[in-house]
Protein backbone atom coordinates (compact mmCIF):
# COMPACT_ATOMS: atom_id res chain seq x y z
CA UNK A 1 0.00 0.00 0.00
CA UNK A 2 0.87 3.63 -0.80
CA UNK A 3 0.78 6.79 1.48
CA UNK A 4 -1.87 7.99 -0.68
CA UNK A 5 -4.21 5.23 0.31
CA UNK A 6 -3.94 5.15 4.01
CA UNK A 7 -4.24 9.20 4.07
CA UNK A 8 -7.59 10.72 2.93
CA UNK A 9 -7.03 13.54 0.71
CA UNK A 10 -7.01 16.81 2.31
CA UNK A 11 -10.19 17.86 0.46
CA UNK A 12 -12.42 15.07 1.90
CA UNK A 13 -11.28 15.71 5.17
CA UNK A 14 -14.00 17.28 7.66
CA UNK A 15 -12.74 20.49 9.25
CA UNK A 16 -11.58 20.95 12.22
CA UNK A 17 -14.22 22.54 15.11
CA UNK A 18 -13.61 23.69 18.41
CA UNK A 19 -15.70 22.38 21.02
CA UNK A 20 -18.59 24.25 22.72
CA UNK A 21 -18.49 26.66 19.57
CA UNK A 22 -21.06 26.35 16.68
CA UNK A 23 -20.28 26.45 13.25
CA UNK A 24 -19.99 29.64 11.53
CA UNK A 25 -23.12 30.78 10.73
CA UNK A 26 -25.52 28.76 12.86
CA UNK A 27 -27.09 30.18 16.19
CA UNK A 28 -27.86 28.13 18.88
CA UNK A 29 -31.82 27.70 19.64
CA UNK A 30 -33.29 27.05 22.75
CA UNK A 31 -35.67 24.37 22.71
CA UNK A 32 -39.01 25.39 22.45
CA UNK A 33 -41.50 24.94 25.81
CA UNK A 34 -43.78 22.08 26.01
CA UNK A 35 -47.38 23.41 26.53
CA UNK A 36 -48.94 22.05 29.82
CA UNK A 37 -52.36 22.02 28.57
CA UNK A 38 -51.41 19.84 25.59
CA UNK A 39 -51.42 20.82 22.03
CA UNK A 40 -54.84 21.88 19.98
CA UNK A 41 -57.33 24.12 20.48
CA UNK A 42 -59.12 22.46 23.11
CA UNK A 43 -56.80 23.24 26.21
CA UNK A 44 -56.47 27.04 25.01
CA UNK A 45 -60.37 27.46 25.25
CA UNK A 46 -60.48 25.96 28.27
CA UNK A 47 -57.43 28.05 29.65
CA UNK A 48 -59.06 31.52 28.53
CA UNK A 49 -62.55 30.22 29.69
CA UNK A 50 -60.86 30.10 33.22
CA UNK A 51 -59.20 33.10 33.04
CA UNK A 52 -62.27 34.93 31.93
CA UNK A 53 -64.05 33.22 35.04
CA UNK A 54 -61.01 34.16 37.56
CA UNK A 55 -61.44 38.02 36.05
CA UNK A 56 -65.18 38.27 36.64
CA UNK A 57 -64.53 36.66 40.10
CA UNK A 58 -62.32 39.06 40.11
CA UNK A 59 -64.13 42.56 39.04
CA UNK A 60 -67.52 41.90 40.57
CA UNK A 61 -66.80 43.36 43.97
CA UNK A 62 -65.02 45.73 42.99
CA UNK A 63 -68.18 46.38 40.15
CA UNK A 64 -70.52 46.11 43.22
CA UNK A 65 -68.42 48.63 45.18
CA UNK A 66 -68.70 50.87 42.34
CA UNK A 67 -71.89 50.96 41.87
CA UNK A 68 -73.17 51.32 45.39
CA UNK A 69 -70.88 54.33 45.57
CA UNK A 70 -72.84 56.04 42.85
CA UNK A 71 -75.98 55.42 45.14
CA UNK A 72 -78.31 56.95 47.59
CA UNK A 73 -78.22 55.56 51.18
CA UNK A 74 -81.72 54.84 51.13
CA UNK A 75 -80.64 52.26 47.88
CA UNK A 76 -77.68 50.74 48.96
CA UNK A 77 -79.18 49.95 52.55
CA UNK A 78 -81.73 48.10 50.48
CA UNK A 79 -81.42 44.65 50.94
CA UNK A 80 -82.06 43.39 46.79
CA UNK A 81 -82.23 46.54 45.33
CA UNK A 82 -80.00 44.83 42.66
CA UNK A 83 -77.38 46.98 40.45
CA UNK A 84 -79.89 49.85 39.25
CA UNK A 85 -80.87 51.51 42.49
CA UNK A 86 -84.73 53.19 42.30
CA UNK A 87 -84.33 57.07 42.62
CA UNK A 88 -80.91 56.65 40.26
CA UNK A 89 -77.23 57.22 40.00
CA UNK A 90 -76.00 60.17 42.34
CA UNK A 91 -72.61 61.59 43.62
CA UNK A 92 -73.77 62.47 47.01
CA UNK A 93 -71.53 60.36 48.35
CA UNK A 94 -68.59 61.63 46.87
CA UNK A 95 -69.51 65.09 47.75
CA UNK A 96 -69.72 64.37 51.51
CA UNK A 97 -66.06 62.97 51.56
CA UNK A 98 -65.16 65.95 49.07
CA UNK A 99 -67.00 68.33 51.92
CA UNK A 100 -66.39 66.88 55.28
CA UNK A 101 -62.57 65.89 55.01
CA UNK A 102 -59.58 67.21 53.48
CA UNK A 103 -58.74 64.56 50.78
CA UNK A 104 -55.75 66.16 49.15
CA UNK A 105 -54.08 66.49 52.75
CA UNK A 106 -54.73 63.28 53.42
CA UNK A 107 -53.46 61.73 50.03
CA UNK A 108 -49.71 63.57 50.14
CA UNK A 109 -49.30 62.08 53.99
CA UNK A 110 -49.91 59.16 52.41
CA UNK A 111 -47.49 59.51 49.33
CA UNK A 112 -44.87 61.29 51.63
CA UNK A 113 -45.51 57.94 54.08
CA UNK A 114 -45.33 55.26 51.54
CA UNK A 115 -42.68 56.75 49.35
CA UNK A 116 -39.98 56.89 52.20
CA UNK A 117 -41.03 53.44 53.59
CA UNK A 118 -40.64 52.04 50.32
CA UNK A 119 -37.04 53.68 49.52
CA UNK A 120 -35.78 52.75 53.07
CA UNK A 121 -37.17 49.75 53.03
CA UNK A 122 -35.46 48.60 49.87
CA UNK A 123 -32.11 50.07 51.23
CA UNK A 124 -31.98 48.11 54.38
CA UNK A 125 -33.28 45.38 53.40
CA UNK A 126 -30.78 45.02 50.16
CA UNK A 127 -27.74 46.01 52.88
CA UNK A 128 -28.87 43.08 54.80
CA UNK A 129 -29.57 40.42 52.71
CA UNK A 130 -26.16 41.14 50.93
CA UNK A 131 -24.21 41.15 54.24
CA UNK A 132 -25.90 37.88 54.70
CA UNK A 133 -25.16 36.45 51.73
CA UNK A 134 -22.17 37.56 51.12
CA UNK A 135 -20.17 38.14 54.32
CA UNK A 136 -19.50 35.06 56.92
CA UNK A 137 -18.90 36.06 60.43
CA UNK A 138 -19.33 34.50 63.74
CA UNK A 139 -23.12 33.98 64.72
CA UNK A 140 -24.32 34.76 61.57
CA UNK A 141 -26.34 31.56 60.97
CA UNK A 142 -27.86 32.48 64.80
CA UNK A 143 -28.91 36.02 63.21
CA UNK A 144 -30.36 34.80 59.97
CA UNK A 145 -32.58 32.04 62.10
CA UNK A 146 -33.71 34.95 64.04
CA UNK A 147 -34.30 37.20 60.97
CA UNK A 148 -36.56 34.20 59.74
CA UNK A 149 -38.22 33.91 63.14
CA UNK A 150 -38.89 37.28 63.48
CA UNK A 151 -41.43 36.64 60.47
CA UNK A 152 -43.83 34.28 62.31
CA UNK A 153 -43.85 37.48 64.62
CA UNK A 154 -47.77 39.21 64.30
CA UNK A 155 -47.38 43.15 63.91
CA UNK A 156 -49.59 43.86 66.20
CA UNK A 157 -47.86 41.83 68.88
CA UNK A 158 -44.86 44.94 68.53
CA UNK A 159 -47.24 48.07 68.59
CA UNK A 160 -46.80 48.59 72.48
CA UNK A 161 -43.03 48.49 72.28
CA UNK A 162 -43.23 50.42 69.04
CA UNK A 163 -45.11 52.87 70.52
CA UNK A 164 -43.29 53.41 73.85
CA UNK A 165 -40.37 53.76 71.70
CA UNK A 166 -42.00 56.44 69.79
CA UNK A 167 -43.19 58.17 73.03
CA UNK A 168 -39.83 57.76 74.88
CA UNK A 169 -37.72 59.57 71.71
CA UNK A 170 -40.57 62.20 71.51
CA UNK A 171 -41.30 61.18 68.21
CA UNK A 172 -45.15 61.17 68.32
CA UNK A 173 -47.22 62.86 65.88
CA UNK A 174 -44.21 63.23 63.48
CA UNK A 175 -43.50 61.50 60.36
CA UNK A 176 -40.70 59.99 61.48
CA UNK A 177 -43.03 57.93 63.93
CA UNK A 178 -45.55 57.06 61.24
CA UNK A 179 -42.27 55.84 58.89
CA UNK A 180 -39.11 54.33 61.26
CA UNK A 181 -41.41 51.51 62.70
CA UNK A 182 -42.89 50.32 59.13
CA UNK A 183 -39.12 50.03 57.52
CA UNK A 184 -38.26 46.88 59.09
CA UNK A 185 -38.93 44.15 56.90
CA UNK A 186 -37.39 40.53 57.39
CA UNK A 187 -39.47 39.06 54.33
CA UNK A 188 -37.77 41.38 51.91
CA UNK A 189 -34.46 40.66 53.33
CA UNK A 190 -35.43 36.89 52.86
CA UNK A 191 -36.30 37.30 49.73
CA UNK A 192 -33.09 39.56 48.69
CA UNK A 193 -30.97 37.30 50.34
CA UNK A 194 -31.88 33.93 47.87
CA UNK A 195 -31.43 36.08 45.12
CA UNK A 196 -28.09 37.35 45.93
CA UNK A 197 -27.36 33.64 46.50
CA UNK A 198 -28.00 32.85 42.91
CA UNK A 199 -25.70 35.42 41.54
CA UNK A 200 -22.18 33.94 40.27
CA UNK A 201 -19.32 34.71 42.99
CA UNK A 202 -16.70 35.18 40.07
CA UNK A 203 -18.86 38.26 38.89
CA UNK A 204 -17.72 39.97 42.08
CA UNK A 205 -14.10 38.28 42.07
CA UNK A 206 -13.41 39.99 38.61
CA UNK A 207 -14.38 43.14 40.15
CA UNK A 208 -11.90 42.91 43.49
CA UNK A 209 -9.43 42.18 41.18
CA UNK A 210 -9.75 44.97 39.58
CA UNK A 211 -9.54 46.91 42.72
CA UNK A 212 -13.29 47.81 43.32
CA UNK A 213 -14.64 47.47 46.84
CA UNK A 214 -17.31 45.94 48.97
CA UNK A 215 -19.31 48.52 48.59
CA UNK A 216 -18.24 49.26 45.05
CA UNK A 217 -19.22 45.19 44.01
CA UNK A 218 -22.42 46.05 45.56
CA UNK A 219 -23.20 49.47 43.98
CA UNK A 220 -22.21 48.22 40.54
CA UNK A 221 -22.64 44.89 40.02
CA UNK A 222 -25.02 43.61 42.22
CA UNK A 223 -27.67 46.05 42.25
CA UNK A 224 -28.42 46.39 38.64
CA UNK A 225 -28.09 42.47 38.38
CA UNK A 226 -31.05 42.26 40.91
CA UNK A 227 -33.30 45.40 39.43
CA UNK A 228 -36.36 42.77 38.91
CA UNK A 229 -36.44 41.66 42.55
CA UNK A 230 -35.65 45.00 43.90
CA UNK A 231 -38.87 46.17 41.68
CA UNK A 232 -40.88 43.52 43.12
CA UNK A 233 -39.76 44.22 46.75
CA UNK A 234 -40.63 47.87 46.14
CA UNK A 235 -44.08 47.19 44.93
CA UNK A 236 -45.27 44.88 47.43
CA UNK A 237 -43.87 47.47 50.45
CA UNK A 238 -45.34 50.46 48.38
CA UNK A 239 -48.89 48.31 48.37
CA UNK A 240 -49.04 47.39 51.96
CA UNK A 241 -47.88 50.41 53.40
CA UNK A 242 -50.06 52.45 51.14
CA UNK A 243 -53.11 50.61 52.97
CA UNK A 244 -51.97 49.98 56.54
CA UNK A 245 -54.18 51.47 59.00
CA UNK A 246 -53.48 50.41 62.39
CA UNK A 247 -49.97 51.69 63.09
CA UNK A 248 -50.78 54.83 61.55
CA UNK A 249 -54.02 55.45 63.58
CA UNK A 250 -51.84 54.70 66.33
CA UNK A 251 -48.97 56.70 66.32
CA UNK A 252 -50.55 59.90 65.78
CA UNK A 253 -53.40 61.92 67.23
CA UNK A 254 -52.65 64.83 64.55
CA UNK A 255 -55.27 65.47 62.29
CA UNK A 256 -52.90 67.32 59.58
CA UNK A 257 -50.75 63.63 59.29
CA UNK A 258 -53.39 61.54 59.05
CA UNK A 259 -53.14 59.33 56.00
CA UNK A 260 -55.47 58.48 53.27
CA UNK A 261 -56.91 55.54 55.01
CA UNK A 262 -57.29 57.07 58.23
CA UNK A 263 -58.67 60.18 57.41
CA UNK A 264 -61.32 58.55 54.99
CA UNK A 265 -62.82 56.21 57.89
CA UNK A 266 -63.12 59.98 60.05
CA UNK A 267 -65.81 60.84 57.60
CA UNK A 268 -68.64 59.70 59.06
CA UNK A 269 -72.24 60.42 59.32
CA UNK A 270 -74.15 60.80 62.69
CA UNK A 271 -76.63 57.97 61.29
CA UNK A 272 -74.54 55.34 61.58
CA UNK A 273 -72.95 52.89 59.04
CA UNK A 274 -73.06 54.70 55.63
CA UNK A 275 -72.98 52.29 52.40
CA UNK A 276 -72.68 54.29 50.06
CA UNK A 277 -70.27 56.55 51.46
CA UNK A 278 -68.05 53.50 52.61
CA UNK A 279 -67.62 51.88 49.00
CA UNK A 280 -66.83 55.81 47.94
CA UNK A 281 -64.06 56.30 50.79
CA UNK A 282 -62.82 52.51 49.83
CA UNK A 283 -62.78 53.23 46.09
CA UNK A 284 -61.08 56.66 46.42
CA UNK A 285 -58.36 55.06 48.91
CA UNK A 286 -57.55 52.30 45.88
CA UNK A 287 -57.39 54.52 42.79
CA UNK A 288 -53.83 55.22 43.56
CA UNK A 289 -52.85 51.38 43.65
CA UNK A 290 -54.94 50.88 40.93
CA UNK A 291 -52.48 53.61 38.66
CA UNK A 292 -49.68 52.57 39.86
CA UNK A 293 -50.63 49.03 38.62
CA UNK A 294 -51.51 50.18 34.92
CA UNK A 295 -48.48 52.47 34.75
CA UNK A 296 -46.42 50.06 36.07
CA UNK A 297 -48.42 46.25 34.50
CA UNK A 298 -45.33 45.21 32.97
CA UNK A 299 -42.93 45.90 35.55
CA UNK A 300 -44.72 44.08 38.03
CA UNK A 301 -45.44 41.29 35.95
CA UNK A 302 -42.06 40.63 34.78
CA UNK A 303 -40.23 41.24 38.29
CA UNK A 304 -43.02 38.06 39.76
CA UNK A 305 -42.32 36.31 36.61
CA UNK A 306 -38.87 36.61 37.20
CA UNK A 307 -38.09 35.93 40.68
CA UNK A 308 -40.96 33.50 41.31
CA UNK A 309 -42.56 35.27 44.23
CA UNK A 310 -46.08 34.35 42.64
CA UNK A 311 -46.06 31.04 44.30
CA UNK A 312 -44.43 32.40 47.97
Amino acid sequence: MTSDTLIPPRATRAPARKAGRAPSGLRYRSPKPQPVLGTGPLPKIVAVLALLVMTVLWLLPLAWALVTSFKTETDAATSGDGWIPKHGFTLDAYQKILDQGNLPLWALNSLIVTVCVTAITVVISAMAAYGFSRTVFRGRKVLLAVVLASIMVPPQILIVPLFRQMVIAHLTDTYAAVILPQVVAPAMVYILKKFFDGIPKELEEAARIDGAGSFRVFWSIILPLSRPILAAVAIFVFITTWNNFLWPFISTSDPNLMTLPIGLSTVKDSYGLQYAQSAAAALLAAVPLIVVFMVFQRQIVKSVATTGLGGQ
